[in-house]
């Protein structure tokens, strides 16, 4: 297990509204859940996430009932979900499917209404329905489909029809199962916004989702799931790392912050092509922050720095977990941070200065030229870089002679065409 460890409760004393424990499901000889355990509080939003075929709509089928686990237990609000009636289940949980076909032409405040079916009595019939069922349509942006029938919808409206519906069922834990396949980006945000209100009524939903950048964004914590069973869980920025996503999906992926939402942003990358070399990065902002990005994408065993404290670069490093040297912000840099810094070239097959400053000391000039190879990356006219006149011209020049020069794009084969030569060092 990796991860973020969490059992569930929400310590505030009470008991989990949905309680999974020890779960295993198959279907004949296909196991699909191994040993399975979740719990949602009240009040709480779960997501999760995983590949295709990692057990996500058996986990929900067996939370509203649908699959009985081989073993394990099951619980919604303390009672074992299999022991209850179809009815009485359905008072508990309220479901919202992936598939939203009809067979009937039922009208979309029919079908809305079907959820207040598990309340009806069978003499006292049901007096808050028509309640129930308003409130579900308006919250569900669906009031002025109430009368169209619901085979003539498209699947995004079908959608939001059935989350009325699991909303008018008015049940203390809400399944969702791809609750945004078929919608829009304004609808799916709206859809999970909402439900966000829901479990902030103190009720509890869990939901299959495919865009792990929503499921971080809405979901208070995250399950993910590979082979069926949960390799991590947690709060998402915990569970969302490059290394369980890798896991689970046989993919790399480099996991940023949403500098607007602060929420994890999961980029996938095709598998690298070509062998590993040892790289070192030297040069931060956007340029530095773009070689690294491409270089670790690559494959290559990357490090970089020194890197001032807050720059872009520097926080692409510690989201990709690059071995990076930190310097003060705004300060010369320290014989000690050189001194590290030079081992790092020195170990490294081939440095990359990325769109350098020139400063009068020419400090990462010095830096750069201490390893064997040389790939130069500069986006920028010498004029806005060079801090260090006459000196700084000639230092530049002198570098482009040395290195591979190549654009933010080309860095990588530039790398790999650069481990073919050793640099001829020119003289000073």
């Amino acid at each position: 297990m990796t991860g973020v460890e969490s059992n569930g409760d929400g310590g505030d004393g009470r008991d989990p509204t949905v309680d999974v424990a020890g779960v295993d499901a198959s279907f004949g000889d296909l196991d699909v859940l191994d040993g399975v355990s979740l719990s949602v509080d009240p009040g709480e939003f779960v997501g999760l996430v995983g590949p295709n075929g990692a057990g996500k709509t058996t986990l929900l089928r067996t939370i509203n009932g649908a699959v009985a686990p081989d073993a394990g237990r099951v619980s919604v609000c303390g009672r074992p979900i299999d022991a209850l009636s179809s009815r009485e289940a359905s008072r508990l949980v309220a479901t919202v499917p992936q598939d939203t076909g009809v067979r009937f032409a039922f009208t979309v405040e029919d079908l809305v209404a079907m959820g207040r079916t598990p309340h009806r009595s069978r003499f006292g019939g049901d007096p808050d329905a028509a309640d129930h069922v308003e409130r579900a349509l308006r919250r569900a942006e669906v009031e002025g489909l109430r009368d169209r029938r619901v085979d003539e919808l498209s699947g995004g409206e079908r959608q939001r029809v059935y989350l009325a519906r699991a909303l008018a069922q008015d049940a203390p834990a809400l399944v969702l199962d791809e609750p945004t396949s078929s919608l829009d980006v304004n609808h799916a945000a709206r859809t999970l916004s909402l439900v966000r209100d829901l479990v902030g009524e103190d009720r509890a939903a869990v939901a299959a989702i495919h865009d792990l950048e929503a499921a971080a964004r809405y979901c208070d914590r995250l399950a993910l799931l590979h082979d069926g069973g949960v390799v991590a869980r947690g709060p998402p920025d915990a569970v969302l790392t490059s290394a369980t996503l890798e896991t689970a999906f046989d993919a790399r992926a480099a996991v940023t912050e949403n500098p607007l939402t602060g929420s994890p942003a999961v980029t996938t990358l095709p598998a690298p092509a070509g062998e590993s070399v040892r790289v070192h990065v030297i040069g931060g902002g956007r340029v530095g922050a773009r070689v690294l990005g491409r270089l670790w994408a690559a494959g290559h065993a990357v490090s970089a720095g020194p890197l001032p404290a807050g720059d872009t670069a520097l926080g692409v490093a510690r989201s990709l977990d690059v071995p990076v040297d930190v310097a003060p912000a705004f300060a010369p840099l320290s014989e000690a941070m050189l001194t590290d810094a030079r081992e790092r070239v020195r170990a490294a097959d081939v440095a990359v200065l990325a769109d350098p400053d020139l400063a009068p000391s020419l400090d990462l000039v010095g830096l750069a030229r201490e390893g064997d190879r040389l790939v130069l990356v500069a986006e920028r006219p010498l004029e806005e870089r060079n801090h260090a006149g006459a000196e700084g011209r000639r230092a530049a020049e002198r570098l482009r002679d040395e290195s591979v020069v190549a654009a933010v794009d080309d860095v990588d084969d530039a790398v790999r065409r650069a481990t073919r030569s050793r640099r001829v060092a020119a003289d000073d």
